[in-house]
């Protein structure tokens, strides 16, 4: 499966001027939203997804989210995997799990993003499933932005990693572009900023 190629024939591989939720510029941005419209492309990547994450023997009882980009990313996961879903989002700044969703103690998760870049909300969403008692045994997204080392990746996790070291992170695809700080970007003046912060 060419994930690069869906992404550019979902108009989902972006190329211009980028602001980044990080702070920092790039050339290119994936928007996940736009392969994920489509329900059709959504089964077909969570269940390509399933299969690598059912290789490892890993038990998985549910899937958690962080609201908002990885809400469909993680539905069509935990439908793939057969498992129950719920998802952790912001409260006043804070990543909180809400809404009348309980983790039992013990229950194993599996944290699911569209994208992971550094993985902080992912590790954010971790960290309430872990205080309420569920276990985090693995990372998943649909594509990796190359800073963290996925499953089968021969890249390597660089020091802006987040995620655990002794977690695994599943993901369909890497996707290493360029990043510029501010200091050393010449378009910042003019960059969109697509994310779902706004920022």
């Amino acid at each position: 499966m060419n994930i690069e190629q869906i992404y550019k024939d979902s108009n989902a591989l972006l190329e211009g001027h980028f602001k980044l939720s990080s702070g920092n510029y790039s050339k290119f941005y994936l928007q996940s939203a736009k392969v994920l419209e489509d329900p059709k492309t959504a089964k077909l990547l969570a269940e390509a997804l399933a299969v690598e994450i059912k290789k490892s023997g890993i038990k998985i009882d549910a899937v958690c989210s962080p609201a908002l980009g990885g809400l469909i990313a993680g539905f069509a996961l935990a439908t793939a995997l057969d498992v129950r879903f719920i998802f952790a989002e912001r409260a006043e700044g804070e990543m909180t799990i809400r809404r009348g969703f309980e983790v039992k103690k013990g229950e194993k998760y599996i944290i699911c993003e569209d994208i992971i870049t550094t993985g902080g909300s992912a590790l954010e969403a971790a960290k309430q499933v872990e205080k309420d008692g569920g276990e985090v045994v693995a990372y998943a997204a649909l594509a990796n932005r190359g800073f963290c080392q996925r499953v089968g990746s021969s890249l390597e996790r660089k020091d802006n990693c987040k995620l655990p070291l002794d977690k695994p992170l599943f993901a369909l695809e890497d996707f290493s572009f360029e990043m510029y700080s501010p200091e050393n970007c010449d378009f910042k003046d003019i960059a969109y900023k697509p994310g779902s912060r706004g920022n």
